[in-house]
């Protein structure tokens, strides 16, 4: 009988140090990013990015939009999980300044005006300005409870479904927000009765909120 020894595993490193590794992967990859964009072409650096991302934490999502203040903005969100908060903490604590170019966010951030978004979804063009909220304050437990509609929904697959449920709610709120103050959301597929749209829904949580 022979014995092998096992190859040993590298100590995993902490998320303080994936966050160092990942700002100087990201400094290099830098040029071939801002080519890619400029020339309108953000697919060519789509892999990479993922590696990039996925280094830091298998789990992350990530994505490349416009700023609100500079030209572009880099998300990278766990989605509220826990698990994944160390990560984006590390990574937001060593991330550069926002500067005219570049901006950086550890969850989605609401967008200015979200009934002015048009969200492509195969063949489906999806106004959020047609989006209504039907709304149940719980004023003690400082939540409201959900239930989003819009003509679409019910044409849509369950998982086109779903990210149409919660991305509107995102867009007006922003992750962090929507993840405090939202307790049940759901899908209607027929229009409730008394519902707001969006930027309605912003300002009673907002109110909510204090």
């Amino acid at each position: 009988m022979s014995w092998f020894r096992r190859k040993p595993q590298p100590e995993p490193l902490e998320p303080e140090a994936l966050a160092d590794r990942f700002w100087a992967r990201w400094h290099e990859l830098l040029p071939e990013v801002a080519a890619a964009l400029g020339e309108g072409e953000p697919h060519r650096v789509e892999n990479q990015l993922c590696d990039l991302v996925a280094d830091l934490h298998p789990d992350l999502h990530f994505a490349l939009e416009r700023g609100g203040r500079s030209i572009y903005a880099l998300v990278i969100s766990g989605q509220e999980d826990p698990r994944l908060r160390p990560f984006t903490d590390a990574w937001k604590a060593v991330a550069p300044p926002d500067d005219a170019i570049w901006e950086f966010h550890d969850s989605v951030p609401p967008v200015p005006d979200p009934t002015e978004v048009t969200v492509n979804l195969g063949p489906h063009r999806i106004r959020l300005a047609d989006v209504r909220v039907h709304a149940q304050v719980d004023e003690e437990a400082g939540v409201v409870d959900v239930a989003v509609h819009h003509p679409l929904l019910r044409e849509l697959d369950p998982a086109a479904r779903s990210a149409m449920t919660f991305l509107p709610l995102d867009a007006t709120l922003g992750e962090r927000l929507a993840g405090r103050r939202l307790r049940r959301v759901e899908a209607a597929l027929d229009a409730p009765a008394d519902t707001i749209d969006l930027l309605d829904l912003r300002e009673l949580i907002h109110r909510l909120a204090g």
